[in-house]
């Protein structure tokens, strides 16, 4: 049994044609995503531009981020509206 085919979206299409540099591996954001999403949650402009290429073509990282930034926020009694924005941000 065959499915159906979807439609490449937009932003699936920019996923895969991304550049990957500056290259950062998993287990690389792994050990920088709590410094990334507390950048997230301070408004901060620093640029971790590796980080935000690898969050961009990797959804189970960028899934991380996010869960992460939902507890810290919580936990920290913040508003995590802006800095999910910010991780979305593409």
């Amino acid at each position: 049994m065959t499915k159906p085919h979807r439609a490449l979206t937009d932003q699936a299409a920019e996923r895969l044609t991304l550049a990957a540099e500056p290259w950062l591996s998993c287990d690389d954001c792994f050990e920088q995503i709590d410094e990334y999403v507390e950048r997230l949650l301070a408004g901060s402009s620093a640029p971790m531009p590796a980080m935000r290429a690898h969050l961009i073509g990797c959804a189970a990282c960028r899934e991380e981020a996010r869960s992460l930034l939902l507890l810290v926020a919580e936990d920290e009694g913040l508003d995590p509206g802006p800095g999910l924005r910010r991780l979305t941000a593409g």
